[in-house]
């Protein structure tokens, strides 16, 4: 079968599975997961390259929604309150990793401790529902904030692996530092001095496409320069999204601007790339796997609780199924460094199963809450 037939397969599963996991009160992504998680174990001979790119173009598309989600404003009040819950969190997942690393700290246990602090900024929006609007843009700087962590922290370790000197890891990080600070620096100098100019400029052009197309030509510079200075290239694309918000570019472009771009992600390349890592799936299922996932889970929902506490029961366990999502980024970051060497043994196994596992039970747990609330 040509590659086009396995995409159309995967796609049309990918959706319908979401369209029937909607209906039973679930987000759509849990259908898509699942549909790779069946995938995986019906088609054989899957091209692994050109199925690995095109899900690639999803999480380069999910990162620039979930950037076009929250402006920078937005991100700057909402992490004030979230940086603190987020590092409280991770680290309590480093003292959870300990016991699978003979309680010595490792590049490892600092991976799987960030993994396990996730929260997928395209889950939380879906998840929304069950916290309210008034809490999500917390929710979605939580969610930024750890998944720009891990997506920088996997190749910072793997450099630090196989670094030749301390000090080109310096410069790396150096080098990282500089461009996002410089990205928003600049950002911050349009918004004061040009954003009239940007504006009109903007609105000369006649088709959706077009705008479409110039941003498209910035995401992925972004992207280039993020790989140049040892990034995943999906921060430079998160960033893009992030820059071009409806304050800088006005509502009509932002508009056209989200409505091509929610067609793309959501009916082609997210299906595939949350399909494709069900598919790829491989994490070893033992006991002590499960018990970790419940360890974690169990630990990580308590003290996210406790962190976000208001006073009422039902809205801090509504806040905390937000928060405690996890996601299918962890499980590519698990298997970024599973690849290179950072994340080995049970531990990957944990992180990985936690990260799929996570986002059934929290949308579980959030539909027994709505119920709760209706009642």
């Amino acid at each position: 079968m040509q590659i086009i037939g396995y995409v159309l397969i995967i796609i049309a599963l990918g959706r319908f599975l979401a369209e029937l996991f909607e209906r039973l009160g679930y987000p759509g992504i849990v259908g898509e997961i699942t549909a790779g998680l069946i995938l995986g174990y019906v088609l054989t001979g899957v091209p692994a390259d050109e199925m690995n790119l095109l899900a690639e173009f999803g999480i380069f598309f999910l990162m620039i929604s979930a950037g076009l989600e929250i402006t920078p404003e937005e991100l700057h009040i909402g992490g004030k309150k979230a940086l603190p819950v987020y590092l409280a969190t991770l680290g309590v997942m480093m003292l959870v990793t300990l016991p699978f690393t003979g309680y010595r700290i490792g590049t490892g246990n600092i991976l799987a401790a960030a993994i396990l602090a996730v929260a997928s900024a395209p889950i939380v929006v879906k998840l929304k529902r069950f916290f309210g609007d008034d809490y999500l843009h917390v929710a979605l700087s939580y969610a930024i904030i750890s998944e720009v962590s891990i997506l920088i922290l996997v190749y910072v370790l793997a450099n630090f692996k196989g670094a030749e000197s301390t000090l080109n890891l310096i410069t790396t990080i150096a080098k990282q530092a500089l461009f996002i600070g410089g990205v928003l620096y600049i950002n911050y100098k349009i918004g004061i001095q040009h954003k009239v100019w940007l504006i009109t400029q903007l609105r000369k052009l006649k088709s959706d496409e077009a705008v479409f197309g110039l941003f498209m030509v910035f995401a992925a510079t972004l992207g280039f320069i993020s790989e140049e200075v040892g990034m995943h290239f999906t921060i430079g694309g998160f960033l893009a999204g992030l820059l071009l918000h409806s304050d800088l570019v006005g509502t009509k472009q932002y508009e056209r601007l989200e409505t091509i771009l929610s067609g793309v992600t959501s009916g082609i390349f997210a299906p595939i790339f949350f399909a494709w890592r069900g598919m790829n799936f491989r994490a070893e299922i033992t006991l002590m796997v499960l018990y970790g996932f419940l360890v974690v889970y169990s630990v990580r929902f308590l003290l996210t609780v406790i962190l976000e506490w208001d006073g009422k029961p039902l809205s801090s366990l509504a806040k905390a199924t937000g928060l405690v999502s996890f996601g299918i980024l962890g499980l590519l970051v698990a298997d970024l460094g599973n690849s290179y060497g950072v994340l080995t043994g049970e531990l990957y196994s944990i992180t990985a199963f936690t990260s799929v596992a996570g986002i059934f039970l929290s949308a579980t747990i959030g539909r027994v809450l709505t119920a709760v609330q209706k009642a």
